[in-house]
């Protein structure tokens, strides 16, 4: 059997007694995969995104196979955790910049060449941070995102993680994206390659994102994503409600505006630079 049937097997298999060492051998080759992004949650054929649901149940494998260790580094410095997932060993050769600070990244996320990480920042399992990333001061980047080449993710922004349901989509971060700070990307959104997400934008797949370019309005369709087009410029915004109590009060909701497409002044206000990297 090839690396997903052995993942797929194992993981519909109920464990009975202690983790078996041929199970344990399989999910280490597993985790090199991640770590070597050969094995990813999510990947793009035919210019669309489709899960691998084996590679979440390769994840949740490790959770039931490990058992609670001690990885303090002193009595001030303290932590526990699965001994299937340590912090992810990285070495000079890697060439990632991991600023002194606080920074996390545990093992069995792929992180590219060039990514610079910035203190205090996370990265969770099944993560996969392509080259010239740089994830800010305080942004996380969770359980099976997949993010793109040369993307910004700015202070205090949070890629949201999509671990379960094993079928659903995680968030995909597509190239050269701008996170601005403080936003908030969730729920499988996926954002097209280019573009801008102005800070304080909050995408979700159950919140519409009003395109006043083409006048009409984004939302998921069925179990699909929400998808922000490429090179597009996310705002945050609101909308009044339409009815009853909150209508009569002049309330409104939140909402995402799609403001404009990228253009040359938008390229020059935020122009990354490649001295950072």
């Amino acid at each position: 059997m090839n690396l997903r049937e052995r993942v797929e097997e194992a993981y519909s298999r109920p464990q009975s007694g202690a983790p078996s060492a041929g199970d344990r051998a399989l999910f280490r080759t597993f985790m090199d995969e991640l770590n070597a992004g050969r094995a990813r949650a999510a990947e793009k054929s035919g210019g669309r995104w489709t899960v691998n649901a084996w590679v979440k149940q390769g994840i949740l494998l490790g959770f039931r196979l490990g058992v609670l260790t001690d990885y303090s580094v002193d009595d001030r410095f303290v932590f526990y955790d699965k001994d299937t997932f340590p912090p992810k060993a990285i070495g000079i050769g890697d060439g990632v910049r991991i600023v002194p600070g606080g920074s996390a990244i545990r093992d069995g996320a792929h992180i590219g060449r060039n990514v610079t990480c910035m203190p205090p920042m996370y990265v969770n399992v099944g993560a996969y941070v392509d080259d010239g990333t740089m994830i800010d001061s305080h942004a996380l980047v969770g359980s099976c995102a997949q993010i793109g080449r040369r993307v910004h993710i700015s202070a205090g922004s949070q890629i949201g993680g999509v671990l379960e349901p094993v079928g659903s989509l995680p968030v995909i971060i597509e190239d050269d994206v701008l996170i601005g700070g403080n936003c908030g990307v969730y729920e499988g959104t996926v954002v097209g390659a280019g573009a801008v997400i102005g800070a304080g934008t909050i995408l979700t797949g159950s919140t519409p994102v009003y395109d006043l370019v083409h006048d009409r309005i984004l939302s998921r369709s069925g179990d699909g994503p929400l998808t922000i087009p490429p090179n597009a410029v996310v705002i945050p915004g609101t909308r009044p409600i339409q009815s009853g109590p909150g209508r009569d009060r002049g309330l409104s909701v939140y909402t995402p505006i799609l403001v404009k497409y990228r253009d040359e002044k938008t390229d020059r206000s935020v122009q990354l630079e490649d001295l950072l990297r």
